[in-house]
């Protein structure tokens, strides 16, 4: 129970930091940083909730700002790296990044609260 809680408190936190236009973009990270030390969990469940709730959350935002467009900007940029123009692979490797510095964020965050 306490993995689906910090996984939706870690959303939220990152999602409601970024509506303030006046964080840095990472300021995602501080957020599950909190949440992991406020929740007490193992290191890599830690890792696990800050990378499948800021997975989830990136590619949720990334399809809200990519569909009005027509996949016009995201069609282009997966040309200029090599994603073969896939919008798609574009989206996922957006949120993979995503992920892997909220799960760093909040294994930080589960480490601190171990000592």
């Amino acid at each position: 129970m306490k993995f689906i809680i910090a996984i939706i408190l870690t959303a939220l936190l990152s999602f409601a930091v970024g509506l303030f236009q006046f964080f840095p973009w990472w300021s995602f990270v501080v957020c599950a940083l909190i949440v992991s030390v406020a929740i007490p969990q193992k290191p890599w469940k830690g890792f696990v909730t800050g990378f499948v709730a800021l997975f989830i959350l990136w590619i949720v935002l990334a399809c809200i700002i990519d569909i009005p467009n027509e996949h016009i900007l995201s069609k282009k940029v997966a040309q200029i790296i090599p994603l073969g123009g896939s919008y798609i692979l574009l989206i996922i490797v957006t949120g993979i990044v995503g992920g892997l510095v909220g799960g760093l964020g909040a294994l930080t965050g589960s480490y601190i609260r171990q000592k």
